[in-house]
């Protein structure tokens, strides 16, 4: 059963999710500003997460809130926080993509304790809670156990215009895409490690995430039994946007095709 702290995350993920399905059905209604080149946020970005960050408040007033679209609430009483996207794929949202997803993550004392993301779309719910195993809505879900390369589907983001090195990516994924079965580019971070998670895809690498992107994920693709570092191999330097996943034998392979790029350039 899920804890009180996950239901209330759950609630208010779905009640925000009512206004944002009929957003996502009247698109030429929405107001549209950009934060810079190919970066957009919506009408719809700004009123799902105030809905989130109501609900929450309501039952954990004195904790922080780590949040994409608006200022963060930085609470001085406790070292708990919630990290939240409203609409993480806020490009496919806007193009009638419907490729995105909310995403909540619970950190207490430093340490992720809880994650769901939520695709509004689809309804699924996927879902994990530290020591707890994860779901996608009633059912266990558990990372491939593929052991090669060759038979892996791997998934990533690709830099497009005022974001990423374009010819730090064209070496990466020349390193990559003659050992895979196939490589797949989704636009929802959050959405990509959930799927790595349920062993829809095997692996997924990307750079330049920012922590609400990929919190809940990590909870997710951890109690799937899931491995996920940064890029370096290490945990810390996830916080950094940096992000490999994946079975351990299939994320110790991708770390080391990634890690002989930069050494070749050495």
């Amino acid at each position: 059963m899920p804890s009180a702290l996950l239901n209330v995350m759950i609630n208010a993920a779905r009640k925000s999710s009512v206004r944002l399905r009929r957003d996502f059905n009247e698109l030429e209604n929405l107001q549209i500003s950009t934060k810079g080149p190919a970066d957009f946020v919506t009408s719809a970005d700004i009123r799902t997460q105030r809905i989130i960050t109501d609900e929450l408040l309501k039952a954990k007033p004195d904790w922080s809130f780590i949040t994409e679209e608006e200022d963060n609430i930085i609470s001085e009483s406790t070292d708990s926080r919630f990290i939240i996207d409203p609409i993480d794929g806020t490009t496919n949202f806007l193009h009638g993509n419907p490729n995105f997803a909310i995403s909540i993550a619970a950190e207490v004392n430093k340490k992720l304790e809880a994650g769901i993301i939520y695709s509004p779309i689809t309804d699924e719910l996927f879902f994990a809670e530290r020591g707890q195993g994860a779901f996608l809505n009633d059912r266990r879900i558990r990372i491939a156990k593929r052991n090669k390369l060759s038979e892996s589907i791997i998934v990533t983001g690709i830099p497009h215009i005022g974001r990423g090195d374009q010819s730090e990516f064209i070496s990466e994924i020349k390193e990559i895409m003659t050992e895979v079965a196939g490589i797949r580019r989704s636009g929802s971070a959050a959405l990509d490690l959930a799927w790595v998670a349920s062993g829809r895809y095997d692996g997924y690498w990307e750079k330049g995430l920012s922590i609400w992107d990929i919190a809940a994920g990590i909870i997710i693709v951890r109690e799937a039994g899931g491995t996920i570092t940064g890029l370096e191999g290490s945990e810390k330097d996830l916080y950094n946007g940096n992000v490999i996943a994946g079975n351990e034998i299939i994320h110790d392979n991708l770390l080391k095709k990634i890690k002989n790029i930069y050494l070749q350039d050495d």
